[in-house]
């Protein structure tokens, strides 16, 4: 089955994410657990996170099928001590509110080395960041999503992701997520399936599809290699709906999240519906 569904609200409360997903007809979805232009945030309550999990038990959905997303403020890769202990501190408890709601997976841009380290360096501290967090909180897989490559954004290679979870050295604990418009940024085209084919080959032979944990679906405002992190509407971009129709009825996308990060939130269940019907 394939778990589709978008990044929904958790205006009024984290409960609210379910029944916001369960209305687009969604069979996934992502979410944050706290609002991530903050850095802290007051603790999940019991009350909050039952009512979460009875919302998800109501309306079909399990772990499995939801890809929660940590604040974009936190950068594991910090070349700076005492603002990186700070960034682990607070991806600590992003991890914290995940189990707190019965949650399984948390996706997170890698980190910047801000060009204050080698890209090199920089992977070795957000593996150290990683592999610090796990070893204070159990149970919840840290889920590497690969960057468009802007900046000093690190994750845009497949070598970098691969090193950085051998270096966190808890393969069972990491994952990786795939967003389709930051991988055709990096210079991944995925534009047709045999293009397609080729580079999930490549992640196959370099991190290997059992580490693949969910997929962005987003088509692109920017050319193959341009670098640019900006979303488009399925098929209104410069990827095209060929990736998307692949995807859709590729069995090796089975059983994770597939979750729209697409702008334009009117569209959403349409491009679920559309999706579905590849199938």
């Amino acid at each position: 089955m394939k778990f589709i569904g978008p990044h929904v609200s958790i205006s009024g409360g984290v409960e609210n994410a379910p029944v916001n997903a369960a209305k687009l007809n969604a069979s996934g979805f992502a979410m944050f657990t706290k609002n991530q232009r903050q850095w802290s945030a007051p603790p999940i309550s019991a009350e909050s996170a039952e009512k979460f999990k009875a919302n998800c038990r109501q309306h079909g959905y399990t772990p499995d099928m939801i890809l929660p997303h940590d604040s974009y403020l936190i950068n594991l890769g910090q070349p700076d001590p005492v603002k990186r202990a700070n960034a682990v501190k607070a991806f600590i408890d992003e991890l914290e509110r995940c189990r707190t709601l019965g949650l399984t997976m948390l996706n997170f841009h890698p980190g910047s080395h801000l060009k204050l380290v080698s890209e090199s360096e920089g992977c070795e501290l957000i593996a150290r960041s990683v592999r610090t967090a796990l070893n204070e909180v159990p149970d919840v897989c840290a889920v590497f999503e690969n960057t468009a490559g802007q900046g000093s954004n690190l994750g845009y290679k497949f070598e970098q992701l691969a090193a950085m979870i051998e270096m966190v050295g808890i393969p069972e604990r990491t994952g990786v997520c795939i967003d389709t418009c930051h991988a055709f940024a990096a210079g991944y085209d995925l534009s047709t399936a045999e293009s397609f084919d080729k580079c999930f080959e490549e992640f196959d032979r370099l991190i290997g599809m059992k580490f693949l944990r969910g997929m962005h679906l987003n088509d692109s405002k920017g050319v193959l290699a341009g670098h640019l992190d900006r979303h488009a509407p399925l098929g209104q971009g410069t990827l095209g709906m060929a990736v998307f129709e692949k995807i859709a009825q590729d069995k090796r996308f089975e059983n994770i999240p597939l979750i729209l990060e697409t702008p334009d939130e009117s569209l959403w269940a349409a491009e679920i519906s559309t999706l579905r019907n590849l199938n």
